[in-house]
């Protein structure tokens, strides 16, 4: 048995940032927070001052490492996406697929499943952001690939056995039976890239909806007479939200709104990242057309916003900076609550006893020092 203690930092727990607490993990769990002079048995390891937080996890990842997970659905593609975000404290994802034809999408459940099944570090599972959306509400989605699932399909789209699945659609561009269809499989089901009507979402919602894909981005706004699915999403008390905080997707205000609005625990952090983040290349290829970052900025050809070149320390530091949160609670957007989104929250997202040891280091300027998952990465 391996035990290692954390000690001399500011260690989030359910309390907030303690100074005078050590975290004792063994065999890659944490099994206790204990406070005062750590035990003398164990491999220490001083964080010399540094915030330890809960590992961040983002469930809204295309790619990352150089890889655009459209264009390689391998376990290799995975891996290098992986660790692409891992060095911003990133030590669970859902590499997301964004639309595309059923055979691309088979390829990568069954590479997502050979992942998990291999133990690639930090791969959760699976979002398929599409492709069943909306065409004026589209983005950079090729809305050629754009389609309503038959049976056949909504098995094939839920059928990764070993780990979660987040499928993101337009409500009112397929049944409602056909959200319930994939929620009894499983999924997790989210209304983004919809046009869709404050009814419309309300029908989803009933039919067992629980999320918001990068909220305000590619949906009907709130207005004062047609509440739209930002209306929707706000009023909703059970639902999550994810918000893209990186000064360009959403107003500072707007976010601030939506966060005013929404019990706390259910507006999540996520990045929407391409393959810039963790890689050298600011390019990168989708569908046949480039697509380049530019002052940090991704959009396509046609000046849509193409995804993000944000990385999940740098959405804690934003929330931070522009939306005035103190840094506990930015770490539990990051952490926690995508946790509870996922129905992980019982064994990862919190410095707890009993939960899984992924861990982040920080500086106080929310630079990533170390991170772990479950102990050392090996790979």
């Amino acid at each position: 048995m391996s035990t290692r203690i954390f000690h001399n930092g500011h260690i989030l727990t359910e309390r907030g940032f303690e100074t005078d607490a050590c975290l004792v993990v063994e065999d890659g769990h944490i099994v206790a927070v204990l406070h005062g002079e750590p035990p003398p048995h164990g491999e220490h390891i001083d964080l010399q001052g540094g915030y330890l937080v809960p590992g961040f996890i983002d469930v809204q990842v295309n790619g990352g490492g150089g890889v655009l997970f459209n264009n390689d659905t391998s376990v290799e593609a995975l891996a290098s996406i992986a660790r692409g975000h891992r060095k911003f404290g990133t030590t669970g994802l859902l590499p997301t697929l964004i639309s595309d034809d059923a055979d691309v999408m088979r390829r990568a459940i069954d590479a997502t499943r050979s992942a998990i099944a291999q133990g690639v570090p930090g791969v959760l599972g699976i979002h398929l952001e599409g492709p069943y959306i909306a065409p004026a509400r589209k983005g950079t989605h090729d809305a050629g690939k754009f389609r309503v699932p038959d049976a056949a399909e909504i098995a094939m789209a839920t059928s990764l056995d070993n780990g979660v699945t987040v499928i993101t659609l337009a409500p009112e561009r397929v049944p409602v039976a056909t959200i319930q269809a994939m929620v009894e499989r499983g999924a997790i089901v989210c209304a983004g890239h919809t046009a869709g009507s404050y009814a419309d979402i309300r029908a989803g919602l009933d039919a067992g909806l629980t999320g918001f894909t990068h909220l305000y981005n590619a949906m009907t706004p709130l207005q004062g007479r047609e509440p739209g699915v930002v209306g929707a999403a706000l009023e909703d008390a059970h639902s999550w939200v994810g918000v893209i905080v990186d000064g360009v997707h959403v107003h500072p205000a707007s976010l601030k709104v939506a966060i005013k609005a929404k019990p706390r625990g259910k507006v999540l952090l996520v990045t929407d990242a391409m393959p810039m983040v963790g890689g050298d290349n600011p390019s990168f290829d989708l569908y046949g057309e480039t697509i380049t970052a530019i002052d940090g900025v991704v959009r396509n050809a046609a000046g849509s916003l193409a995804g993000s070149a944000l990385d999940m320390a740098s959405a804690v530091r934003n929330t931070v900076h522009l939306l005035g949160l103190p840094l506990d609670e930015a770490c539990r957007m990051a952490a926690q609550y995508p946790a509870e989104f996922l129905g992980l929250g019982d064994a990862i997202g919190r410095i707890a006893p009993g939960y899984r040891a992924d861990l982040v280091l920080l500086d106080a300027g929310v630079n990533v020092l170390s991170s772990w998952i479950g102990g050392p990465i090996t790979e």
